[in-house]
């Protein structure tokens, strides 16, 4: 008989298909990025409720006069010299609205909410409803326009439609100048006087119209002035400028000269009179997320049934915030955004709109409100408590009805569980016997209490889900762990090996059958019990990926359930992997904390480039003591830009010349500029040239020589050109005259064709450190024309620890080679896996899953992720567009966005081919450390889902959703940077390891 053979078993690089996982974690993690809307921050907006106001008890005004001035700091309104450090500053930058404060009207400060946009701020202030904070779900909304007899506005054409669209048709009038005028580079202010223009023109043809004339006459009519100056000016030249002083002093005057044109055009005392801003701005010109200055707007209400100026309370009113405001000795009497439709819709007598959740400041009673009580009277007071009670709990009431009719197993809100319509409430009947009693005080006490009821049952509703959702991204981001883990240490291809090695078995059911049935079942409830309910169908992809995770990943770990193997040896890889794991672990927890405390990231720089050498043999460090310098100072380097504030000015020595600011004073300035440009981009062709030296000096052949020094050269003129470019259109902007055409053509020019060359380049004669130099020269013009400070240096900084990391990771992996035969595959020897890989490798997705993983992997996968967070982190996550108006002088989203990105993408680029060169050195195949990566990636993830808020500090809010959308695209970001990196190297890497790199079959 002839001897038996055990059978061999070749792991089937189609049992684990990189494409596959790249794709699936893609869908998944795009898909769950919308869980923490649907968990924390859901539209408000619902249908069906009934509509109620004050009509059945007059008006305390005949119309309404509402002025919006975009992008208004309260502090620098309100304060006597805000801008002291601007010469011939006057002491009151608005002495108009400042007399109304101290001497007939109402004052306070508005807080917003984030997102700290346009949109969503006069969403708030006129339909009286917080949109979700993604500001995507724009579904038309009921406003105090729409609810008016007619309202005519004068502004943006970015805010004026969409009240018109969501109003009855015709009932809101528009008047808005083009986009095009929305210039960031000159004297914006014309923007204001133009609504100035047209509001009067308006009342110039009523006079000749009598139609118009009996329209603009009629009671319950809202005029709206959108003042988009200030953020224009503070756009451009930040709020504590002379432009942004000069543009309050604009406004103010617009105040004056509209409430002149209302009384000389109708005759009367009945016009109320609104001021507020839609959001602040921040010291860099900038707005969006949740910072106090951005969050603090001014609201100052004056005319009839408004009450005039109050002594201030004890305790005060007052705080550190407002003593520079001087106005300590009246009352300040602070609100929430969408009060002031709440405010609007009493003084004129309109119904509220049905989605608002504003309360009105009069219903406190232990707190002056701004109604005058003395012309209206406590009973109307009362009775317009009761109307905002009735008005929040219908739509509490709507949304209980919905919830209840959809849901299997539901848990009413206790306190408002016997509410059945807003009317017959009991709380409802208690406030209106209170009334006919005559108790005024006490139904304004029980009109709150109701009032904070509905509030806290409407919370309750709208976060009904959210334990569920909860669940689901749990089991899910725990489960894309475990699932991407299986590429790791694919148990299928020891499984199959088992199974060849072991004899046959009568047919049983196996465990992976009852997991598959057990998945299945689980995945088919959930979807009837979310069809029954009429969940959003969000709901039937979230629980489909845990689902599809799990049963993949106890599938094939259960088939390893009995494969032979030593228990003493699987104790002791069960401890370095607990070991190993806990480092992880804690690395990644100082990144989540590197989000909020920016040192983390100078720490980290500490740690790998001072501590992680230490662990080197002393063989090592003296072998590559010149590696070991670059790394060293370059990690240094590259700490000290995320200790610096990310509150940068602009400044023609940082953006061209890369080095600290210096004190230019502003009379020298036109005397410095051009030695200022001239001298600009020494830090970036300094450290260019030498790098050119470097990658030049061991080429021999001299044509292949000439040919890169002229590319070189080339990319070196380009960031001169870039520099004149610069000064000159820095000097033009600062002047307030305006981009020229030919420096923006000119600029636009050069910034293309210098960021395209790298890509067109052929590869002839190329090594893979001489393109990486091209890269870095060829975005040498964006650092110089899109920077604002300090970004240049850091792309120097970063691009040289890059470089080093590839040197030091290949002197690190040569000592282990040394040292272990077997180290650097992690099997019987390198010469074995070589042969095996060359037989089983026939595409790139192939050779990631045929390397072997090894723990040394584990590190360096954290030293990319790490790479990956502090190029977005290093210099600040604001995004500045001051140096954005070089390029693009017209108010355009999309474009400047565009150029930001760009800016941003920069050092992935360095990030995307250092990587692929440390991959081709290390004699790794491509993406098998992204597969490291994934694993671990999600765990940054989940602690930031667990971390938003939806209450507190608006700045919390903002941050804490930003950090878990950043996070969860970063496994897109990382996969990348990786196939980025690969192709854009592919032609100097094909030649240095063939087996890494075979074209797909």
């Amino acid at each position: 008989m002839a001897p038996k053979v055990s059978p061999t078993y070749t792991p089937g690089p189609s049992n684990y298909n990189v494409a596959k996982l790249l794709i699936i974690g893609l869908v998944f993690h795009l898909v769950y990025i919308g869980s923490v809307f649907d968990c924390y921050f859901k539209s408000p907006v619902v249908h069906g409720m009934k509509s109620y106001g004050l009509t059945q008890t007059g008006a305390a005004a005949k119309r309404l006069v509402l002025i919006v001035g975009d992008g208004l700091r309260a502090d620098l309104l309100f304060s006597l010299n805000a801008f002291s450090d601007i010469p011939n500053s006057p002491e009151v930058v608005a002495p108009h609205l400042r007399s109304i404060v101290e001497t007939r009207g109402a004052f306070g400060i508005s807080h917003t909410r984030v997102p700290t946009e346009s949109r969503p701020g006069h969403v708030a202030i006129i339909g009286g409803m917080y949109e979700d904070v993604s500001a995507v779900t724009k579904v038309d909304f009921d406003s105090v326009f729409n609810q008016s007899s007619s309202t005519y506005s004068f502004g943006s054409p970015d805010i004026l439609p969409m009240f018109a669209k969501g109003a009855t048709p015709g009932k809101v009038k528009t008047w808005s100048y083009n986009e095009e005028e929305e210039d960031f580079t000159k004297d914006a202010t014309g923007l204001d006087i133009w609504v100035l223009d047209q509001m009067k023109t308006l009342f110039a043809n009523a006079t000749a119209n009598p139609s118009l004339s009996d329209e603009l006459r009629s009671d319950k009519v809202v005029f709206f002035l959108h003042l988009l100056g200030l953020d224009t000016t503070g756009h451009s030249y930040r709020p504590h400028s002379k432009e942004y002083m000069e543009n309050i002093q604009v406004v103010d005057n617009i105040v004056r000269e509209t409430e002149k044109l209302i009384a000389e055009f109708y005759g009367d005392n009945d016009t109320s009179f609104i001021f507020t801003a839609d959001h602040g701005m921040s010291v860099i010109g900038n707005h969006g997320d949740g910072h106090p200055d951005n969050t603090r707007t001014p609201l100052i209400a004056w005319g009839s049934g408004i009450r005039g100026p109050l002594s201030d309370s004890k305790p005060s009113s007052h705080d550190a915030y407002s003593e520079p405001w001087h106005l300590g000795h009246l009352f300040r009497r602070d609100v929430e955004q969408a009060d002031i439709a709440s405010l609007m819709a009493t003084l004129i007598g309109i119904n509220w709109p049905v989605n608002s959740v504003g309360v009105l400041p009069d219903v406190n009673p232990l707190l002056p409100g701004y109604l005058d009580t003395s012309m209206q009277g406590e009973e109307a007071i009362a009775v317009a408590a009761l109307t905002n009670a009735k008005v929040i709990l219908e739509q509490y009431r709507v949304k209980h009805e919905l919830k209840k009719m959809h849901t299997l197993i539901y848990t009413p809100f206790k306190p408002l569980s016997d509410v059945t319509t807003a009317e017959d409430a009991p709380q409802i009947a208690e406030i209106n016997r209170l009334i006919a009693a005559k108790q005024w005080d006490a139904a304004c006490q029980a009109s709150f209490d109701l009032i904070q009821q509905s509030l806290r049952g409407l919370h309750y509703l709208q976060t009904y889900d959210r334990f569920l959702i909860r669940t689901f991204v749990t089991a899910a981001y725990i489960g894309w762990a475990a699932y991407a883990s299986l590429y790791l240490f694919r148990p299928l291809d020891h499984t199959s090996a088992a199974k060849l090695s072991s004899p046959s078995k009568s047919p049983t059911i196996s465990i992976q059958t009852i997991i598959g049935i057990a998945s299945w079942t689980t995945l088919v409830a959930f979807w009837a019990s979310f069809a029954v309910q009429r969940s959003p169908l969000s709901f039937y992809v979230y629980i489909a990926f845990p689902c599809y995770f799990w049963n993949q990943f106890l599938v094939q770990v259960a088939g390893m359930l009995g494969t032979p193997g030593k228990t003493s040896q699987r104790w002791k890889k069960g401890l370095i992997f607990v070991v190993r794991s806990l480092m992880v672990l804690l690395a990644l927890l100082g990144m989540v904390l590197g989000y909020t405390h920016r040192s983390i990231w100078s720490i980290g720089f500490g740690i790998i480039g001072l501590a992680w050498p230490l662990s080197w043999s002393q063989g090592v460090r003296a072998r590559n003591w010149q590696s070991l310098i670059l790394w060293i100072s370059s990690c240094l380097a590259t700490s000290i830009f995320p200790l610096l504030s990310v509150d940068k000015s602009e400044s023609l020595v940082t953006m061209c010349v890369f080095f600290t600011p210096l004190i230019v004073n502003e009379v020298l300035m036109p005397f410095c500029l051009w030695f200022l440009s001239i001298s600009g981009g020494c830090a970036i062709i300094l450290s260019g040239s030498f790098a050119v030296w470097q990658v030049l000096r061991p080429v021999k052949e001299s044509n292949t020589k000439s040919r890169l020094l002229r590319i070189f050269i080339c990319q070196m003129v380009f960031i001169c050109i870039t520099m004149l470019i610069t000064a000159s259109s820095v000097r033009q902007l600062q002047a307030k005259k305006g981009l020229p055409s030919l420096n923006q053509w000119a600029g636009w020019i050069v910034l293309v064709i210098s960021s395209a060359l790298p890509f067109l380049v052929g590869s002839k004669g190329h090594t893979k450190y001489s393109k990486i130099v091209m890269y870095f020269l060829g975005f040498g013009p964006c650092f110089v024309i899109l920077s604002i400070s300090v970004e240049g240096l850091f792309f120097i900084a970063h691009s040289a620890v890059l470089v080093a990391w590839i040197q030091v990771e290949i002197a690190v992996r040569s000592s282990q080679s040394h040292s272990s035969p077997s180290a650097t595959t992690g099997s019987d020897g390198q010469e074995q896996d070589a042969a095996k890989d060359r037989k089983a490798k026939t595409n790139l997705a192939q050779a990631a899953v045929a390397h072997k993983f090894q723990m040394d992997d584990l590190r360096i996968a954290l030293f990319f992720l790490f790479f990956v967070q502090v190029g977005f982190f290093g210099t600040g996550k604001s995004f500045y567009l001051a140096p954005v108006y070089r390029l693009i002088p017209i108010f355009n989203p999309f474009y400047m966005s565009s150029l930001l990105v760009f800016k941003i993408i920069a050092p992935y680029i360095m990030l995307s081919v250092s990587f692929a060169v440390l991959n081709d050195s290390l004699n790794l195949p491509p993406f098998s450390l992204l597969l490291v990566a994934l694993t671990i990636t999600d765990g940054m993830t989940l602690a930031f889902f667990f971390q938003v808020q939806d209450t507190g500090s608006w700045l919390e809010i903002g941050q804490s959703i930003s950090f878990f959308c950043i996070t969860s695209l970063l496994l897109l970001w990382s996969a990348g940077i990786c196939a980025a990196g690969e192709y854009l190297m592919a032609d100097v890497l094909a030649t240095s390891t063939p087996s890494h790199h075979l074209k797909q079959t």
